[in-house]
């Protein structure tokens, strides 16, 4: 018998409900998450509404929910959680991302270091 995949990102039930949330709004197919160049610290993660996923695209049922991954953001998103925080300043979803080595100080951008031997 195969073993089960581990997920390559895994959302928090505040995350999942913020996501069944967006998506219920926008009647958008899916939520995609990925990163790109950018910022002080060299990366910013992204979050965009998408159709379908691209063909290359990591599909991820967490929570009753499930979310695309930028297939070319796999190897600096392994091991990540996604959760939503709510504060009286901001709203938002944080990356606990064990990848991430660094971040500048408004936290919008990140140092992150692809998975070296990934399996």
């Amino acid at each position: 018998m195969a073993r089960e995949r581990p997920k390559p990102v895994t959302l928090t039930e505040t995350a999942a409900e913020r996501v069944r949330a967006l998506m219920a709004r926008e009647g958008k197919g899916y939520l995609r998450v990925g990163v790109k160049n950018g910022g002080c610290a060299g990366m910013e993660y992204t979050m965009d509404y998408v159709e379908a996923p691209a063909p290359l695209d990591e599909r991820v049922e967490d929570q009753g929910v499930e979310i695309v991954i930028d297939s070319k953001a796999i190897l600096f998103l392994l091991g990540s959680q996604i959760d939503y925080e709510v504060t009286p300043l901001h709203a938002k979803f944080v990356f606990r991302n064990p990848n991430q080595t660094d971040a500048c100080g408004c936290g919008e951008s990140v140092t992150i270091i692809p998975v070296a031997n990934a399996v």
